[in-house]
């Protein structure tokens, strides 16, 4: 299919949605309110802490340009991606403002076109809002008809921030709800161009497909919550390990290994929202999504836990170092961040804290107390205090210098290092420190 393509919303979706489309030979037209994510796309330049990203405009930027102007864009194009945030209300659900927006400023420019286009929904977006307020916004504007004049579709993407492009390019399965089939798989035909596997396509109406974005990431959540319970409970046991558990589990066909280990919470822009809101839609339609809010619910008890245990073996006069700040590694994202709920807790019991993030320093600043101390390098966030927790699984955190916990001046105590994901050597740290990974149990002694 050799569709040209536009995409609203230049951000750390749509931004690395745009690259693939160009990296594939596409021709492709951003559009964005923002100046500054217009001017960075005409440049080449990527706003976004995405692996790939950078070497993917490079390579084609001769295929992407970027504008304010969504007439032209719709002109300039014959399938028009719609990624713009849906931010969550205070009930839970999301709001479809800035999607209705822009279906509204994209049905202008189909109201003189002349030719079939395609509109795709990538944004998450509650059950029941395509077929309804989304299809009203571009039927009204445009005049026309959808299903015979133009097509619609829902396609979310299952990406996860520092493998984007990768998920782009690798997906699992795509996911189509469709107005029609000419628009399906029309849509279908486009995606297969960037795929670099054979993923299997789901193509259904759009309530189906609105329902399996939400029950996706809300099971993930699940998963995660559910070895994080295991954890708690070999650290209960004498000689168990949470790895060997979660890891034989996985061997199931019926579980699979995928986000089944250990450690800290879930975060990010999309797990945690996702979860609330199909429990906020469930409860709204007469369902107590019971599971759901549980996973919720024993989410954030991990960072008070984590709290816990530091005022257990140090009490509140101590000080502790948080190496890890983005939610997940290969990303400056702080949405939701185990560690920055984890530093802001310490602050509140009055202990002193220093931070360090490879990517997310000065993300973290935004929105952390001025009483934070924010290192240059994960070995001085360690010299700097008297117990550090590994919050975050950067691979640079397995070189950390053993001889930044060889000196405790301010305390009678060796330094206490926990890692929350046993991704250190036990024999090396062990033997500068009190390591304590978590998830695993007391060995008794003889």
């Amino acid at each position: 299919m050799a569709a040209n393509i536009s995409i609203v919303g230049l951000g750390k979706l749509g931004c690395p949605l745009a690259a693939c489309f160009a990296s594939r030979g596409k021709q492709v037209i951003g559009v964005d309110l923002s100046t500054r994510a217009v001017e960075a796309l005409n440049n080449g330049v990527s706003l976004s802490y995405e692996p790939g990203l950078q070497e993917l405009l490079n390579d084609s930027k001769d295929n992407i340009r970027a504008t304010w102007d969504f007439n032209d864009a719709v002109h300039s194009s014959d399938v028009t991606f719609v990624v713009v945030p849906t931010p969550s209300k205070e009930d839970g659900t999301f709001d479809n403002r800035f999607v209705i927006e822009a279906c509204r400023s994209i049905g202008q420019g189909i109201k003189s076109k002349s030719s079939y286009h395609i509109v795709v929904i990538v944004s998450t977006v509650m059950p029941g809002s395509t077929d309804s307020v989304i299809q009203e916004a571009l039927e009204q504007s445009s005049g026309k008809s959808i299903g015979v004049d133009f097509g619609l579709c829902y396609a979310p993407a299952f990406v996860a921030l520092g493998s984007v492009v990768q998920n782009f390019l690798q997906p699992d399965y795509l996911l189509i709800g469709q107005s029609d089939s000419r628009a399906g798989k029309e849509l279908e035909i486009l995606y297969r161009t960037i795929c670099q596997t054979n993923p299997p396509v789901m193509r259904m109406n759009f309530v189906n497909a609105e329902l399996v974005k939400l029950a996706n990431n809300a099971f993930v959540s699940t998963k995660i919550t559910f070895a994080n319970m295991l954890s708690h409970i070999c650290e209960r046991l004498p000689n168990a390990h949470v790895d060997t558990v979660t890891s034989t589990l996985g061997l199931d066909s019926r579980i699979g290994v995928k986000f089944l280990k250990g450690g800290l919470g879930y975060g990010g822009p999309c797990l945690d929202r996702d979860n609330v809101a199909l429990a906020a839609m469930a409860q709204g339609i007469g369902v107590d999504a019971l599971l759901a809010k549980a996973t919720d619910q024993a989410n954030w008890q991990e960072v008070t836990k984590l709290v816990e245990l530091v005022k257990l073996k140090r009490g509140v006069s101590t000080s502790v170092g948080v190496l890890g700040l983005a939610y997940k590694p290969n990303t400056d994202v702080i949405d939701a961040s185990q560690g920055v709920m984890l530093v802001q807790a310490l602050v509140k019991e009055g202990i002193r804290v220093v931070a360090y993030d490879p990517a997310a320093n000065e993300e973290a600043k935004r929105v952390l107390s001025k009483s934070v101390v924010f290192a240059d390098s994960a070995d001085q966030c360690v010299r700097k205090t008297d117990v550090t927790v590994l919050t975050t699984p950067w691979k640079a955190f397995k070189e950390l210098d053993p001889k930044a916990f060889s000196t405790n001046e301010s305390s009678n105590h060796p330094k206490l290092l926990i890692d929350c994901w046993r991704m250190l050597d036990a024999d090396k740290y062990s033997r500068v420190a009190d390591y304590l990974p978590l998830g695993i149990g007391p060995v008794p002694s003889n």
